[in-house]
């Protein structure tokens, strides 16, 4: 039998010499030192040579070498009691696996712990729609710690660190691009967040495509959204809303932040609207200037119409199963996207047959040369943005003959949980 064969065999001549048998190490001694010596069962131990240079003394079960167990964060030793703030809080949906803050309650305060020991002042800065900054304080395990002077809107918000000076962001939470780096985010649970909440019904399907941009010299990127429909059907085609971000953020922004993909998921499977495309793409040329552009924030809006309207729409026609017509192509955007839709929409009306503005101005009649160029207008803001003015335009609209609607989101600012919304609200008007 082969077993036989190979205990008989015999060793030749050029084998290494047989290893002699290993010594028992002592106890206490060797690589990690005396690890497994005195201290609390299950310490991580110090120990003496190399290992003394590591840690502190472990105990039976222990690993020397790696430091002394330390006790788990009190929260209620750590943070001061707040009148009125109730003590609800849970990590936030945002955070990083296995990161317990940021922390939000039922109320809408938000709670931070940052691992910062030497550090001798730590600030977080929430973004927009927040209470402008929270200073955090030491507290006994040397980690900082501090809850929001009172609740947040309802929504997402970007945030970050202010660190002796310097600007990092929370290990603890994802990051989100936006005010043109990447920042902190934290997610505050809104009362109404079933229309974006991830839902068992049929997904479509978000894609990167990159596209070349004749007029900046660069290849550029967009993310289309198809239909959970869109695979189903090969001969199917759909109309197309082209979705622009605000300053400061790029072409993840509505997918990420605003969950749009999500929303119209549900509102598909909820049979409220006809399944369409939407396409998301960085709405700068990165060619700046002073006032100007769109909204005057130094974007070159009329490089960003070249590119939108003469090199990514006939990519996207040419690439997936659009209706390559007016009548199937919308154009909105948020903040400084809503000016850019405002100015390419006056501009190219040959191009797209519905409109929207979502904290992002207003039109008047007297812009729109021929009413008949455009089927719907859609405008809005958050509660807290001065809606007075998306009123009076829309009741203006309305007035002299335009199809217009207006939306306001209650007890929100210039923020995503309004876009949010205003995207949902828009959408059930869409192609009709």
């Amino acid at each position: 039998m082969a077993y036989d064969y190979i205990k008989d065999m015999k060793a030749p001549a050029w084998s290494l010499p047989a290893r002699p048998p290993r010594q028992p190490r002592p106890q206490g001694q060797g690589q990690f030192g005396q690890g497994f010596g005195q201290g609390a069962p299950g310490g991580f131990g110090q120990g003496g040579q190399q290992g003394r240079r590591r840690g502190g003394q472990g105990g039976p079960g222990g690993f020397g070498g790696f430091g002394q167990q330390r006790a788990p964060f009190d929260a209620s030793r750590a943070f001061p009691e707040q009148p009125g703030v109730k003590e609800d809080f849970v990590p936030s949906e945002l955070n990083q696996p296995g990161q317990q803050y940021p922390q939000v309650n039922s109320q809408g305060y938000a709670r931070f712990r940052i691992e910062a020991p030497d550090a001798q002042a730590v600030t977080v800065g929430l973004g927009l729609g927040g209470q402008g900054g929270t200073k955090l304080s030491k507290t006994y395990d040397g980690s900082w710690v501090g809850t929001t002077a009172g609740p947040m809107d309802e929504g997402f918000h970007y945030y970050h660190l202010t660190i002796d000076g310097g600007t990092f962001n929370d290990p603890g939470t994802g990051n989100y691009y936006g005010s043109t780096r990447w920042e902190s985010g934290i997610e505050i649970p809104a009362k109404d967040k079933d229309f974006y909440a991830m839902k068992n019904v049929p997904h479509g399907k978000v894609q990167q495509i990159l596209f070349w941009s004749e007029s900046t010299q660069t290849c550029r990127r967009a993310f289309v959204y198809t239909p959970p429909t869109y695979g189903k059907d090969p001969m199917a085609k759909y109309p197309v809303l082209y979705l622009q971000h605000g300053w400061g953020e790029d072409e993840t922004a509505w997918m990420t932040q605003g969950h749009a993909n999500l929303i119209m998921d549900n509102l598909i499977a909820e049979g409220k609207i006809k399944p369409f495309i939407v396409v998301c793409t960085y709405g700068m040329t990165n060619e700046m200037r002073l006032g100007g552009g769109a909204g005057g924030r130094g974007a070159a809006a009329q490089n960003f119409e070249k590119v939108l309207c003469d090199e990514l729409i006939p990519y996207v026609d040419a690439n997936f199963r659009t209706i390559a017509k007016k009548e199937s192509r919308a154009m909105a955007g948020l903040s400084m996207g809503g000016m850019e839709t405002h100015s390419i929409t006056l501009a190219r009306p040959e191009l797209f047959n519905y409109y929207g503005l979502l904290s992002g101005g207003v039109y008047t009649p007297e812009e729109i040369k021929d009413k008949k160029q455009v089927k719907y207008i859609f405008l809005s803001c958050g509660s807290q943005e001065g809606p007075d003015r998306i009123k009076s335009a829309v009741d203006a609209l309305k007035a002299a003959g335009f199809n217009a609607e207006g939306h306001v989101s209650e007890g929100t600012a210039h923020e995503f949980l309004t876009w949010r919304r205003a995207l949902r609200q828009m959408a059930l008007s869409l192609f009709k």
